[in-house]
């Protein structure tokens, strides 16, 4: 009976506002708009804020180019490619990665500093892009925010009040919690992008376990907006072992490159402000 009226509700809200059908589930959720343009308008309108929330773009083009270039191999292999993806290194120094509705995916320098290879990074970043594919964050700001969402969206557009209302959005993204339904399609979708881009997909399980040890130290910020990490090394060990158990040899891990790229490039920038 409760699951009759959920679906009951479900399907009013649908009616109401609109929905749209998740790329990687298939399933109708609600949205907003259903034009995955909204979203790319919405993330550029943004970006800025949340960069600046997120302290900043390291300066350093080598290592976003790297960044960017990791981005764009999986991306390529998304069900929707053309979304406006871009990807970007910030100067937080809390461990956390976010993206943002169309494609602007930002990894901070907390996170950066805890991966060891760029299988690891492809991880991080495949997942990111589900989220963005899936139009996960348009679907979780139209069920927790409401009609008050509507306002704030059409306030971003106006010119007078621009900079105020996408401060607002900006820090709504920063801090969106996402369902631990939608945490795991990002993951085992991630998963399937990362090895058709050619990453071992060993990398996202590596990643999950060096974040269940900052679980433990309690050192981390990634735990208020994402789901443990420790239930999620299990469902992604078994995809790997039925998907893809006689193709992971040859495929890519990249040590050395991501300690060039990032790590030794890091480590010559002067420390950043805030945390």
């Amino acid at each position: 009976m409760r699951k009759l009226m959920l679906l009951t509700i479900s399907i009013g809200l649908c009616l109401s506002f609109g929905c749209a059908a998740n790329p990687i589930t298939g399933e109708d959720e609600l949205m907003f708009d259903r034009d995955y343009h909204h979203d790319v308008n919405l993330g550029k309108e943004v970006a800025p804020q949340v960069e600046k929330e997120l302290k900043g773009r390291i300066k350093d083009q080598v290592l976003q180019d790297y960044i960017n270039g990791v981005g764009h191999k999986i991306a390529r292999f998304s069900h929707n490619p053309d979304f406006d993806f871009d990807f970007a290194a910030v100067n937080d120094k809390s461990i956390n990665a976010i993206s943002l509705p169309g494609g602007r995916i930002f990894i901070t320098k907390g996170l950066l500093l805890k991966l060891e290879s760029e299988s690891q990074l492809a991880g991080v970043l495949a997942h990111e892009t589900v989220h963005v594919v899936a139009r996960d964050t348009e679907n979780m700001m139209s069920k927790q925010a409401g009609m008050g969402a509507l306002f704030i969206l059409a306030a971003s557009q106006a010119k007078t009040q621009g900079e105020v209302a996408a401060a607002d959005i900006a820090l709504q993204l920063v801090t969106l919690q996402y369902s631990r339904e939608d945490e795991r399609t990002a993951d085992l979708g991630g998963i399937d992008y990362m090895v058709r881009a050619g990453y071992n997909p060993n990398g996202m399980v590596e990643t999950m376990q060096i974040l269940q040890k900052e679980e433990a130290s309690k050192s981390s910020d990634f735990f208020s907006t994402h789901p443990s990490p420790e239930n999620r090394i299990d469902y992604l060990r078994a995809r790997i072992q039925s998907h893809y158990s006689n193709s992971v040899a040859g495929t890519k891990v990249g040590q050395e490159d991501y300690r060039q790229n990032v790590l030794d490039r890091i480590k010559n920038l002067p420390d950043s402000p805030g945390k």
